[in-house]
């Protein structure tokens, strides 16, 4: 009998995976907004990547549901809806669902599987990571920008699936302690502030020197006050994320050159907040910037550049569309620096 998968949060990154195990043969079923629903329910599912892989799944090979519908069936959920939504979406099935069921946040952030534990205290709750980008790309396409392993946190419990996501071309990476992987990822997606302000492709925005300076500001920001709370991240990518910092700084040319794999990203990708923003969406900037500017606060330890962009975005999500060149948007957050300094 296959094995019944509930995606709680039928977005970009939640039906590129259940889209996947679909096409392996589980039984999925998606939960989200009307709009997303309709579009998968009459195209079907297209997913591609930038390897150039190839996936169409139809419409009668998953299911559709605006409300969890029987997640007592569900052998394994996985939470893929915004940080801002964790709780009411969990509390939908909270007391429905079998106790030990497997329920997975692959979602951006530290801590919302605390979050959900404290909901669903009968589940087995394991906190995921997603490192690659996905665009929407309207009717049923979805589409892979980026690399990257599903990371998790390692249990027993995880055998359950483990084989059934490798099987599906989605190789779970397994950790003993997941937290210093999601403080890692966090630092990687304080780019999705500048790439959403920019309102340029990642490619093209990763390309640009003062848009990099820009991210080794708010990364050594974070890294600052990650070393004052006795935070070590993982290390994800081939450089360690301290000398990252120093060279994002590095000249165009240099950058090219030496991390060309760096910008081995579709063309059109964009970061999951510029798709926020365009769509008139509250963005996850709180669980981004912000858990550097409440970690500050904590310590005592001042963290201007990632308030500035914290501020930035607020501003965005409430109807300022403008746009920042890579000059511009160093000059605010270098300002933003030197008013603390001064």
């Amino acid at each position: 009998m296959n094995q019944r998968v509930l995606v709680l949060g039928a977005g970009s990154i939640g039906v590129f995976i259940g889209g996947h195990l679909a096409a392996a043969g589980m039984d999925v079923i998606f939960v989200g907004r009307q709009r997303v629903l309709d579009d998968i329910a009459e195209h079907g599912l297209h997913l591609t990547d930038l390897d150039g892989g190839s996936i169409d799944v139809s419409p009668d090979r998953f299911g559709l549901a605006l409300e969890p519908d029987e997640p007592e069936l569900a052998d394994l959920v996985l939470v893929t809806v915004k940080s801002a939504a964790t709780a009411s979406v969990v509390r939908t099935v909270a007391g429905r669902l079998r106790p030990g069921t497997p329920v997975v946040s692959l979602q951006n952030g530290i801590g919302n599987d605390s979050l959900i534990r404290e909901v669903l205290p009968t589940s087995v709750v394991l906190p995921g990571m997603v490192p690659f980008n996905v665009v929407h790309r309207g009717n049923g396409r979805f589409h892979r920008g980026s690399d990257g392993v599903v990371a998790i946190q390692d249990d027993p419990v995880v055998d359950r699936f483990a084989d059934q996501f490798r099987a599906a071309g989605l190789p779970l990476r397994r950790y003993r302690d997941l937290r210093p992987v999601q403080w890692a990822k966090l630092l990687l997606n304080l780019n999705n502030p500048i790439n959403a302000l920019s309102g340029r492709p990642l490619r093209e925005e990763l390309a640009e020197r003062d848009y990099r300076r820009c991210l080794a500001l708010a990364q050594a920001e974070a890294l600052a006050v990650m070393n004052t709370a006795r935070i070590r991240p993982a290390q994800l990518t081939a450089i360690p994320p301290e000398l990252m910092v120093h060279l994002l700084r590095v000249p165009d040319v240099v950058f090219r050159r030496v991390f060309g794999k760096v910008l081995a990203i579709d063309p059109l990708a964009r970061s999951s907040m510029a798709d926020d923003l365009a769509l008139g969406r509250r963005t996850e900037i709180a669980w981004l910037c912000g858990e550097i500017v409440r970690l500050g606060e904590m310590v005592g330890q001042p963290t201007p550049v990632n308030r500035r962009l914290t501020e930035l975005i607020r501003k965005a999500e409430s109807g300022d569309t403008r746009r920042f060149t890579g000059s511009r948007l160093f000059a605010e957050l270098t300002g933003a620096a030197s008013a603390v300094q001064g």
